[in-house]
């Protein structure tokens, strides 16, 4: 961890102290959480980003769509505009958000809604939907969520919790404790039974909410109208462009599937310039022989085709692929909305 990032650490203090309080105040009702008749399941983390929660809300997408009406709400980070929107197949990611709009176009049917005040976004959408799945809301305290899946990346329960700016924790470790289901995300393969017992030794500290495993699984190379293409990765170079939290298992996945790769990151959620498009034009051009760019599924809706038109561009989707218990995690979530909408109906 850089040396500035611990010259920061009474601020971290400071930061975990507010972020205790905050949480003990809704805690004990002095702060007021809103409930909701209508069944809705927060997705989230305590670390800031790279966790896996986009891949989570598509998961539940491809669960529960077929069986009840669906909407998601977000908040629509990194977006230019506010309060309640709903998501277009016009929509563009400064309106909306990288992460709405991913949802948006991989099911075009799917009511996707954005709004920082997830309690007015609820209060619009109740009406005409049969459950609400919200991404990235488990520090939205103002919402009394009716089931919620937490999500850590694995990597990060190896290490040492520490919030911002010195660490990656936007909240207390104990607030797990508020979780329904946690999931691992970001797993090896290969999960030692040491790792699942180091894992769960953590997490019971605090919660004593189920525990599932997952990893990552990549699908096929897509171009940028989205449909899938075949193509011998081998005989290319590539420029890997990325702007998530964390682009190390994308080039992980990468690196013994093509001739080289260089790599160009920019920050999570980041809406790239005129000077980011020349930097981006210049690195390819840089690259001799066979070449394109990949990016990830999140980058392509912020990349402006007309800038980039000539390059050949790429993306990789990703999937969350349970490694054991998948029919038990799904259990869970169709129990809760059978019995909320028993309750419900009396």
């Amino acid at each position: 961890m850089p040396l500035l990032r611990w010259i920061l650490l009474p601020i971290s203090l400071a930061y975990l102290l507010i972020v205790w309080v905050r949480n003990k105040l809704y805690d004990e009702g002095i702060l007021k959480s809103k409930s909701f008749d209508v069944p809705n399941i927060v997705i989230g983390n305590l670390a800031i980003g790279g966790t896996g929660k986009s891949p989570m809300t598509e998961y539940l997408i491809r669960l529960l769509s077929s069986h009840f009406r669906v909407a998601t709400l977000s908040r629509g980070y990194g977006r230019k505009t506010s309060g309640f929107r709903y998501v277009e197949m016009t929509s563009t990611a400064i309106e909306v958000g990288d992460e709405p709009l991913q949802f948006k176009t991989k099911f075009p049917k799917l009511t996707v809604a954005v709004s920082e005040d997830r309690c007015k976004g609820i209060e619009i959408l109740k009406n005409s939907h049969q459950v609400i799945i919200l991404d990235d809301a488990y520090q939205h305290r103002r919402l009394k969520p009716g089931y919620t899946v937490l999500l850590f990346d694995f990597v990060s329960l190896f290490s040492t919790t520490i919030t911002l700016p010195t660490g990656n924790f936007r909240d207390n470790f104990s607030a797990s404790a508020r979780a329904n289901l946690i999931v691992i995300t970001k797993c090896p393969r290969q999960l030692s039974l040491e790792q699942r017992q180091h894992i769960k030794h953590r997490i019971r500290k605090h919660s004593e909410a189920p525990i599932f495993y997952s990893a990552i699984k990549y699908e096929q190379l897509r171009d940028r109208t989205h449909l899938p293409v075949e193509f011998n990765l081998s005989a290319y170079h590539i420029l890997l462009l990325t702007g998530i939290a964390n682009p190390l298992p994308l080039k992980e996945y990468l690196v013994d599937k093509v001739i080289s790769i260089k790599q160009l990151t920019f920050p999570d959620h980041h809406n790239f310039s005129e000077t980011d498009y020349i930097k981006i034009h210049s690195a390819f051009q840089n690259i001799t022989g066979n070449k394109i760019i990949i990016t990830t599924e999140k980058d392509i809706h912020r990349l402006q085709d007309k800038i980039l038109s000539a390059i050949p561009i790429y993306y990789i989707p990703v999937q969350l692929d349970f490694i054991t218990d998948q029919s038990t995690f799904d259990q869970h979530i169709l129990n809760y909305l059978s019995h909320a909408q028993s309750v419900n109906e009396h």
